[in-house]
Formats: structure tokens, C-alpha cells, sequence
């Protein structure tokens, strides 16, 4: 998102769990179209609030899994947040050669860039 729309929009990236390292595989198809996950850590939404950000300066939530659009849903109950749900396919467990894996994962990946792009509309300048 970020590599896409700049600094027109303040995101960040939060789900229901926070102990999770990125996955290698999404590691690697995301450097293909030259976004750099390597260091990037995903918050839970309390450890959000503990840190400081207030969630009611959100206006929307996409939530990418039935789990954490549970979790936003529940959060609407105490802030006026808008969520969307984008079901987008889990390639976690899929393929069992290294290629398959990655075929996955690309799929997940472009599911998401396509989901933006429809959502969002085309990149800004500066970041393309």
C-alpha cells in the first residue's frame, strides 16, 4: 500500500496476532515487484493501542481474514471505522515444490494489488 500511494493515506499493517514473523515466501514475491517485507512486523490491534495509536483516527480497516474482520467488527462496536472484508486466498500449506509455493503466494499477492487497485485506484505519481 504504502509503495503504491505514498503518503496519501497513513496506513498501518495490524492483525489478530502479533507473534508472527513474515513468511519467507511472502518475503520473496513481494521483492519481485520491489517491496521490501524483510524487516516489516504486523501489530495486534491491542498492541497498536499500546503503542500509542488511536484507532478512532482510522476510517477504514480491510481485513483479510474471517478472523481479524471478527476482530474489526468488534472494534466498530467502540469506534466509527468502516471494514471490509477482502477474502484473499491463504497460500500458507499450498504446493509442495518450492515453485508451487511461490505460484501461491503470487496469486495471494496479486489478489491483494488487484483488490487495491479497484479499491484505491491507480498509484500516485511520485511512487510509481
Amino acid at each position: 500500500m504504502k509503495q503504491m500511494y505514498g503518503q496519501r493515506a497513513y496506513v498501518q499493517s495490524a492483525g489478530v496476532k502479533n507473534d508472527m514473523e513474515v513468511d519467507g515466501f511472502s518475503i520473496a514475491v513481494c521483492k519481485e515487484l520491489g517491496i521490501e517485507l524483510s524487516r516489516h512486523r504486523s501489530r495486534s490491534f491491542e498492541e497498536m493501542q499500546e503503542w500509542g495509536d488511536d484507532l478512532s483516527q482510522f476510517d477504514l480497516i480491510v481485513a483479510l481474514s474471517p478472523a481479524s474482520q471478527r476482530t474489526a467488527l468488534e472494534l466498530t462496536r467502540f469506534y466509527h471505522l468502516d471494514v471490509e472484508y477482502w477474502p484473499i486466498l491463504d497460500p500458507t500449506g499450498l504446493g509442495e515444490s518450492r515453485e508451487a509455493k511461490l505460484a501461491a503466494y503470487r496469486q495471494a499477492r496479486d489478489q491483494i494489488r488487484d483488490r487495491m487497485l479497484a479499491r484505491f485506484g491507480p498509484p500516485t505519481e511520485e511512487t510509481t
